[in-house]
């Protein structure tokens, strides 16, 4: 079975919340476990988050979530138009922040390694950033 969905938001961070509903909702066919859920919606959260904050600082623009269920697993891209990141390789250290007067812990990237099975960023500077996730979930067999 293969299911695709595609949701384009505004960076505003009151959609967050919007964007863990809607991928917890998609993962339902899926039947997945309290803590399997709870895994991925705090993964996009940070994808998101990291969109609204670092992808868009001074301005609002376009947040697009795109999932894929196919077979067991869960594929999740959370993509941006924004500033970019200069550094993918320093970004995806823990810790690493660019806003620390804003008091971010600099563990969003590290966040969504530690609930998804799989985790990828692409960024272009200037052309926006790409978080590809995925998450393979147990079944009832």
């Amino acid at each position: 079975m293969e299911n695709k969905m595609k949701l384009t938001f505004p960076s505003h961070s009151s959609n967050q919340a919007f964007a863990r509903n809607v991928i917890s909702c998609f993962a339902l066919s899926l039947n997945p476990s309290v803590a399997e859920i709870s895994d991925i919606k705090t993964a996009v959260s940070e994808a998101v988050t990291n969109a609204v904050v670092h992808g868009y600082p001074n301005s609002v623009g376009e947040i697009v979530l795109e999932a894929l269920i196919s077979g067991n697993s869960l594929h999740i891209t959370v993509s941006d138009n924004g500033i970019g990141i200069d550094n993918v390789e320093e970004a995806l250290e823990p810790f690493y922040t660019t806003k620390p007067e804003d008091e971010r812990s600099g563990m969003g990237f590290s966040i969504i390694k530690s609930f998804m099975d799989e985790m990828r960023v692409e960024s272009i500077k200037g052309q926006g950033t790409k978080v590809y996730m995925s998450k393979n979930l147990k079944t009832d067999s």
